[in-house]
């Protein structure tokens, strides 16, 4: 494990984030983290079509949502 130095402006806006999607700083941080990476890497998904192979990965099943 090491340090990460960012800049004061991108902490705050890591602390408001974990706030609302009940995460710890770091977990916050790394989450970013790793979807930016993944984004990179893969630049033709979206962040949702990163999310949902994520999901998958780990053997989450993720139920539907009906069409209204």
């Amino acid at each position: 494990m090491g340090i990460v130095k960012i800049n004061d402006d991108l902490h705050e806006e890591v602390r408001r984030a974990c706030a609302v999607l009940c995460r710890s700083i770091n977990a916050q941080a790394e989450f970013w983290m790793k979807i930016g990476m993944l984004a990179e890497a893969n630049p033709t998904l979206s962040f949702n079509d990163i999310v949902k192979m994520q999901l998958e990965a780990a053997q989450v099943r993720v139920a539907e949502v009906a069409a209204a």
